[in-house]
């Protein structure tokens, strides 16, 4: 079985002595349960542990937030707010057990916090390696040197767009597609503060700042983790040379304060007023989706494409159809695919043949499970054998199914991953089998993508060292094989910002080794050029045909009730 991502990340084989790692927090008797998973994940590993709290208060800065903001708080964000909230506080005294407390007063001094000489004697007694900050601050004087490799913050917010307080709530208020977290290393000013990690996150479709904090707080654990992973098994140098180049200047929206009522008036009453004026005719809507054939054209991929041309197939009633993938066999084509079923809530895979002129021929069902959801059946051929590796997020596995009568006829081989992953992906380059998942903890929109390789489909499977190839929402799905064009090798990534599913684009591979990966977009093609479509997120292409899917808004209504 792969190594799952953090499970690697736990364990590091170089020989140096452990990291010292110390706590910058509000109090040491209740914490957020993402900071609690945080340390939960510190504990967890071979190479760090926690040697000093620092209780400073830095998570409360005293700032006054307007009449409105608060009464949008407690009135409608407090209904909204998720199970498993990342900033429910949790007791977290047995947590820190056996731990050495400093209590301290951070002092205010120009807008940045600043410790007194006597408790910085203290914190640098420890001879810590790196301190960590759990929300973003800004602090000035020793403290930033307090650790050998410095103060690490949290920052809740693409720090290229958006800084300071409320995190994560100016993206709702801007409506901006994209919501980040990042690892960035405190300096003064004059230095700059590196972001030595980053992810990237649809902005939740939501009025909830809660719910649009929940997947970037959860994710927080998995970025501090890498890197004091990835510092104590490759060095500093190496943690520097991989920081994230910043956005161009001119670009960075910064209020780095609560919103004003005249703020929240102007975000929340259009919203609202045109939820009233629509609430007495509103339906149920849901996203319908549906498959679509061409041949003999232009490829999608190329320069000044023609997007017209395609077959759009409508699905029996009752069904919608995704996820197209296709696979020729004794020199016919066939088309596999989900198969939703709106009145069972779950899906399972289907195949058809497509015959010469993009028709499809009778659809048979290849498997499905009464409690189970599956989805983009990646197929591929190894030697004589054919193989499926569908999508089954609920399984909680990646399962390697090879076929024993095609096309219907399958059963699991061996399962590859255990844990949530979501559209994997396998290919065959240079000798070796490589195979490119994305997590989906706590939810598929959390997502990294990770790579793998063996010499062999059921050989011994590595984790590639420059995991994970992406954290950006906007390619760091799937969306079909990866395959050659003109002499490249192009991955097709989907955009689940602004929505899920929303478009495709195709990523040129251009390093591939089992020390190297890069890769670069080449082109992208959104919902746009069909009409009435709102996403496309599949693409596969063999001989002489081209396969997309594509989603429109349906009344649910009409969708679960079938004409008699």
């Amino acid at each position: 079985m792969l190594p799952a991502p953090n499970d690697y990340y736990r364990t590091s084989s170089s020989g140096c002595q452990p990291l010292r790692v110390g706590l910058l927090l509000d109090s040491e008797e209740t914490i957020p349960a993402f900071v609690a998973a945080i340390i939960q994940e510190i504990n967890s590993t071979n190479f760090a542990r926690v040697e000093l709290v620092v209780a400073a208060g830095v998570m409360s800065d005293g700032t006054k937030n307007s009449w409105l903001y608060d009464l949008y708080l407690k009135k409608l964000d407090e209904r909204m707010r998720p199970e498993r909230d990342p900033l429910a506080q949790i007791d977290s005294r047995s947590l820190l057990a056996g731990i050495e407390v400093v209590r301290v007063a951070a002092e205010e001094l120009r807008g940045a916090r600043k410790f007194a000489a006597e408790a910085l004697e203290k914190i640098q007694s420890k001879n810590l390696d790196v301190l960590l900050l759990f929300e973003f601050e800004k602090f000035s004087g020793e403290i930033l040197q307090a650790a050998r490799y410095g103060l690490w913050a949290l920052r809740h917010g693409d720090p290229d767009f958006y800084s300071g307080n409320p995190p994560l709530f100016w993206e709702l208020h801007d409506r901006c597609s994209l919501s980040g977290v990042a690892l960035q290393v405190l300096r003064d000013e004059a230095a700059g503060s590196p972001v030595i990690d980053k992810s990237l996150f649809a902005t939740e479709q939501t009025l909830s700042v809660s719910r649009n904090r929940y997947i970037p707080y959860w994710a927080s654990k998995d970025l501090i983790l890498r890197k004091l992973h990835n510092l104590h098994q490759f060095g500093w140098d190496h943690v520097i040379a991989n920081a994230i180049p910043p956005a161009p200047a001119g670009e960075k929206h910064d209020p780095a304060r609560p919103p004003t009522n005249a703020e929240m008036l102007g975000w929340l009453g259009p919203i609202l007023l045109k939820k009233a004026v629509a609430y007495p005719f509103r339906k149920e809507m849901m996203a319908h989706w549906r498959v679509a054939i061409r041949a003999n054209a232009r490829p999608l991929l190329e320069p000044d494409s023609d997007p017209s041309g395609f077959r759009w197939i409508e699905p029996p009633e009752g069904h919608a159809w995704a996820d197209p993938f296709i696979f020729e066999q004794a020199g016919k084509y066939w088309l596999f695919f989900e198969d939703y079923v709106y009145e069972k809530k779950r899906a399972g895979i289907a195949c058809a043949e497509i015959l010469p002129h993009g028709e499809l021929g009778a659809v048979l069902p290849c498997f499905e499970h009464p409690a189970r959801h599956y989805s983009y059946p990646h197929v591929f051929r190894a030697g004589s054998e054919i193989f499926m590796i569908p999508e089954s997020f609920d399984s909680n596995s990646v399962d390697l199914y090879r076929c024993v009568e095609f096309p219907h006829r399958w059963t699991v081989e061996r399962t590859l991953l255990a844990g949530k992953f979501v559209d994997t992906t396998i290919w065959n380059h240079d000798g070796l089998w490589w195979l490119a998942t994305t997590s989906a903890d706590p939810a598929p929109g959390a997502g990294a993508l990770f790579l793998y390789f063996a010499e062999s489909l059921l050989g011994e499977w590595r984790f590639h060292p420059m995991n994970p190839i992406c954290t950006d929402i906007r390619r760091n799905r799937g969306a079909g094989c990866v395959f050659r064009s003109q002499d490249r090798l192009i991955r097709p990534s989907q955009s689940c910002a602004p929505t899920y599913g929303y478009s495709i684009t195709w990523n040129e591979i251009t390093e591939l080794s089992p020390e190297r990966y890069a890769e670069q977009p080449l082109k992208t093609v959104g919902p746009e050029h069909w009409k009435g479509l709102t996403g496309v997120h599949t693409y596969n292409c063999a001989g002489n045909f081209e396969l997309i899917d594509g989603q429109t808004p349906r009344p649910l209504r009409q969708l679960q009730s079938p004409k008699r």
